[in-house]
């Protein structure tokens, strides 16, 4: 167990939001693992910790079951426990739905989804053992309100808000919490991907050491839930008790921003059959 006390696993740690996540939790005096991809990029981001942070390296996919036991054991042997397990690694994706392949469907749900539900199941016994620890998924605002052309990404953040409320009701009583954040879109590099959106949408944008303060000030306190001040905590309830307002606000939006000539461009024509042939290639 580390001499600092309190203990925090950060994935996607290697930039955006996962490296202010972890510049804040050092800055609060937690030891952090790190966890991403890319190795260079964790050394990059323990080099922004605060002076005398304990710091883990561990990089891999956490998409990949090998992956996830191997934090599991490199936990367990290194600190026993944990107290914090952040399940912030992500993909941002946004595009017309006919034109989304199943591999990206594949990958963008086993990054968004089943890697946090997966990790979590692995790490149940450290942070069983914190007494009390706690989870924090990072969601998306777009995983409570659901925009056309995001139709992939925000399947999968209300999928890990559905997740975050299940895990809630079922670890009780083992003394662990679960904390969901929906942050506004972040203001990182991950952002270019849905750049040509953010204005016809009029997505606000937060910095990312804003979203990792509000996130661990959420944590910190044992909340069930994260949301940014302002208009998004209204939008939020207005879906939930009448969502034909919302509806009616983005086809508006829609309308207005040209994004739905986009949508009816990508939607192919039926193939015609040849006038020779019949419609299938097989029969009885």
């Amino acid at each position: 167990m580390p001499l600092g006390g309190r203990t925090a696993l950060i994935t996607g740690a290697g930039s955006g939001i996962g490296r202010a996540l972890a510049i804040e939790a050092a800055r609060r005096g937690l030891a952090v693992a790190l966890v991403g991809r890319r190795e260079a990029a964790l050394r990059e981001t323990r080099a922004q910790l605060a002076p005398g942070t304990e710091c883990l390296i561990l990089p891999g996919d956490v998409t990949l079951p090998a992956v996830r036991a191997a934090l599991r054991d490199r936990l367990a042997a290194e600190w026993g426990l944990l107290h914090f397990l952040v399940n912030n690694a992500g993909i941002v994706a946004a595009g017309p739905l006919s034109e989304t392949r199943d591999a990206e469907l594949d990958r963008l749900m086993a990054t968004n989804l089943v890697a946090p539900l997966a990790l979590t199941r692995e790490l149940l016994p450290l942070l069983r053992a914190a007494a009390p620890g706690r989870v924090v998924n990072l969601g998306s605002m777009l995983g409570d309100i659901a925009f056309p052309l995001f139709a992939a990404y925000s399947a999968s953040k209300f999928g890990l808000r559905g997740l975050s409320s299940a895990l809630r009701r079922e670890l009780a009583g083992l003394g662990i919490g679960v904390t969901y954040v929906s942050p506004r879109t972040a203001r990182t590099g991950a952002t270019h991907a849905i750049a040509r959106y953010v204005e016809p949408f009029r997505l606000p944008l937060d910095g990312a050491e804003v979203i990792a303060r509000r996130t661990w000030a959420a944590a910190a306190r044992g909340r069930n839930s994260a949301y940014p001040p302002g208009r998004e905590r209204l939008f939020a309830l207005v879906e939930r008790l009448s969502p034909a307002i919302i509806d009616r606000a983005v086809r508006s939006l829609v309308e207005s921003s040209g994004t739905g000539r986009m949508i009816e461009a990508s939607v192919p024509p039926v193939p015609v059959a040849a006038a020779d042939g019949p419609a299938t290639g097989t029969h009885d």
